[in-house]
């Protein structure tokens, strides 16, 4: 892996910090309140307000980021979360009736966080260490993803009543406590420009643009986010009604995962990410047809193993080429702040196509046949950001 410089490892670690603290709760927020519901729509609900209040932010704190202090909108949303799961903790078995108004929390503290994380990523990687960074990026969440998850299982299935709960809302609030002191050894990025609120809609309305194709594959990519970041776990304590087997589930895939990015990290190259990103995106589509044989813990862990060894070869390419792409032109990086907007556009559009398919389905027929029918038709998607990008991604080419 080429090496990183110091501003870029604690970068690395504060997001690792960030998402340890949400791997230890977050997993579990969705199987908390279907406990309490045992309504897939409520969980939609609350999934619906998060993306949309995420994207909202990305958009309306874009002005704050590019033209005053980004590194305090960074600690305003690891803040949020951390009231997030303070609310959650105080509603206890009142929180599925606040479901919408938590999502929106949640959403908003997400926005903030990954509006300034992406920008700052941008300004301390180059084209040549982008591919090295997000192998060490996914690293450090699968490793989040390894022991927090499944130390959360143990501590829930271990006391009795809410008390496992209670207490993995509070370690989440005093690890993102620490994250924010830690933010503060991140330098001060220089401000600079006048953030164009319609950026994005004028970047699309260009024929030529390679942001026309770009958008089109980051909606693909989100499409299947939207449904496979909340509901594979759902699912997975559905089925087993444990969860400790849920942390098991996420122990196991994570370090699958751990793996598979150390190795995208170390052997991805801007000459093969084409490649790499087909095999990926077919793959992670391939790894749900297990499914339709039986929906069981064991086809839900070969689903997540799969997942994990192959979704490095789709997201590394998939994300270092915006960045990129954003940084193709003297004046296309200037305009970053407003780029990651319209990158989070495309991600937030294709979530909500996904999540409204969820909705279409689910309420009306929760089978296991109907659930394995909605993970492929969505997770098929992939293959169509691969499909888009193939120009982009040949010979580093940004022409559409």
């Amino acid at each position: 892996m080429a090496k990183l410089e110091k501003q870029a490892v604690l970068l690395l670690v504060v997001q690792a910090l960030f998402a340890v603290g949400n791997a230890l709760s977050g997993t579990f927020v969705p199987v908390y309140l279907w406990k309490a519901s045992q309504s897939y729509t409520l969980i939609g609900w609350f999934t619906m307000a998060q993306y949309a209040c995420s994207g909202l932010t990305f958009w309306l704190a874009g002005k704050w980021v590019k033209e005053h202090n980004k590194m305090n909108s960074l600690r305003a949303g690891i803040a949020l979360s951390g009231l997030f799961y303070c609310t959650v903790l105080l509603l206890a078995g009142e929180a599925q009736r606040y479901a919408i108004p938590l999502g929106a929390l949640n959403g908003v503290a997400l926005g903030f966080f990954w509006l300034a994380y992406n920008v700052v990523y941008f300004e301390i990687t180059e084209p040549d260490t982008r591919d090295s960074y997000n192998g060490w990026a996914g690293l450090s969440v699968s490793g989040a993803g390894i022991v927090a998850p499944w130390i959360s299982g143990i501590l829930i299935t271990s006391m009795s009543g809410e008390k496992g709960y209670r207490l993995i809302f509070t370690l989440s609030l005093i690890i993102f406590a620490a994250t924010v002191i830690l933010s503060f050894w991140l330098k001060k990025r220089k401000s600079h420009g006048t953030y164009n609120w319609r950026h994005g809609w004028q970047q699309l309305s260009q024929k030529g643009n390679a942001w026309r194709r770009m958008f089109a594959a980051i909606v693909a990519q989100g499409v299947r986010e939207g449904v496979f970041m909340f509901l594979i776990g759902l699912v997975v304590y559905i089925s087993t009604k444990d969860e400790s087997k849920l942390g098991t589930y996420a122990l196991i895939t994570s370090l699958v995962a751990l793996a598979s990015f150390w190795a995208a990290g170390k052997w991805l190259k801007r000459s093969n990410r084409s490649r790499a990103m087909l095999i990926g995106s077919v793959m992670i589509a391939v790894v749900v047809v297990p499914l339709f044989w039986k929906m069981s813990y064991t086809t839900l862990l070969l689903l997540g193993i799969g997942t994990s060894l192959f979704i490095p070869l789709y997201f590394v390419p998939m994300t270092s080429s915006v960045f990129d792409l954003i940084g193709s032109s003297r004046e296309s990086a200037e305009e970053r702040e407003e780029f990651v907007v319209l990158r989070e556009a495309g991600l937030v559009t294709g979530r909500l196509i996904g999540l409204s398919c969820y909705l279409i389905v689910l309420p009306l027929n929760d089978s296991a046949l109907a659930i394995t029918c909605l993970l492929l038709a969505v997770g098929s998607f992939p293959i169509a950001s691969w499909w888009l990008l193939r120009p982009l991604l040949k010979n580093g080419s940004y022409i559409s």
